[in-house]
């Protein structure tokens, strides 16, 4: 073979070698998303951020096709029609998947705490990630399992009347979320989970008497006030929520490792601008629902408060001793937990001097 031969040669190798090497690390091969929300777009702070900062991110090679609630599953149905390949992706809560895997209750929100640097701490740097994608892959489902969304503290419900009392609250027929619902239910109310888009009409019709759902800003947007006019805080149930997205594991195995990190790192980045988000509005809601809507900030006693807490203790020995899994999750993030507090005790201003 000729000197120019071998030369020419050399180059188109290199040259293909070159492409290759463009191919996998911006994937000529484009990814379409197809994701069923189980929350209206219309809500701040969901995946919509998320989905537009890829797309830029990895010019055009990943998009996001998101889909409104019970437009291809309902959201009960989501975590199956992901883990089978149904549906791509989904966005929805792990607390709505609590009967068919009650550990994953501890990677979406504490009573009392973690809040949503702590959470994060755990998460990131410690076990929790990794504890997370264990819980679904034990149970076996087909999931990759990434955090797309922190959610800060939410009110603690919406109520036709005030609670005075723990026997204010038997008998009364609430929509509550997570573990936070299993301590209500042990004090005495029929509780249930309904998407956001049923809330307003339930309460309305008093299929439900009160209800919890998000910050201000969100429970704002569902029109809540409108009905239950006492607001109730702290949100002692949800300190801080991580919502994630779940991606079928062949659709994610199938994907180039840059593109998984670039997803990887649009969800972090969704994260934090979910906290950013979330804090910066809440102050102007919860002001113009007392000026303009004639709600009522309420703020639960401290009586009140340590019988949530007792019922929560007894919640989360019960989880501990019927479920394995629940208890090696839930006690690898109390024991970060009790590390973390020696910084927390000595870190932060105390709340009556902020």
């Amino acid at each position: 073979m000729s000197k120019s031969k071998i030369i020419a040669l050399t180059a188109l190798i290199s040259l293909v070698f070159g492409m290759t090497v463009i191919d996998n690390a911006f994937g000529a091969k484009k990814v379409l998303i197809k994701l069923q929300n189980a929350f209206p777009k219309a809500l701040p702070i969901g995946v919509t951020w998320w989905a537009e900062q890829l797309k830029e991110v990895s010019q055009g090679d990943i998009a996001i096709k998101i889909y409104e609630p019970g437009e291809l599953v309902g959201p009960f149905e989501i975590l199956d029609a992901v883990s089978s390949g149904k549906v791509d992706a989904g966005y929805v809560g792990d607390g709505f998947f609590a009967d068919k895997i009650p550990a994953v209750q501890v990677f979406s929100t504490i009573p009392f705490g973690p809040e949503a640097d702590e959470y994060m701490a755990w998460y990131y740097h410690g076990n929790g990630a990794k504890l997370h994608q264990w819980a679904y892959d034990q149970a076996g489902f087909n999931v990759k399992v990434i955090p797309v969304v922190m959610v800060v503290p939410e009110t603690s419900g919406w109520f036709k009347k005030p609670v005075e009392s723990v026997g204010d609250l038997k008998g009364m027929k609430m929509r509550f979320y997570g573990l936070g619902g299993q301590v209500m239910q042990k004090l005495g109310m029929s509780v249930t989970v309904m998407p956001a888009g049923e809330l307003f009409a339930a309460l309305e019709k008093g299929v439900i008497d009160a209800t919890e759902f998000s910050m201000p800003t969100l429970d704002h947007m569902l029109g809540f006030y409108k009905i239950a006019k006492y607001n109730y805080f702290p949100g002692w149930h949800q300190q801080a929520t991580i919502m994630p997205v779940y991606i079928n594991k062949d659709k994610w195995n199938a994907m180039s490792k840059t593109q998984q990190k670039m997803i990887e790192l649009a969800c972090m980045a969704s994260i934090t601008n979910s906290i950013a988000q979330g804090e910066a509005t809440q102050g102007a809601v919860i002001k113009e629902n007392v000026q303009e809507r004639g709600v009522r900030n309420m703020y639960w006693s401290k009586e009140m408060l340590q019988a949530f807490k007792k019922a929560w203790e007894e919640v989360a020995a019960e989880q501990c001793a019927k479920d394995l899994v629940f208890k090696k999750c839930f006690e690898d993030l109390q024991a970060f937990r009790a590390e973390y507090k020696y910084w927390q005790n000595l870190g932060f201003l105390p709340r009556n001097c902020k």
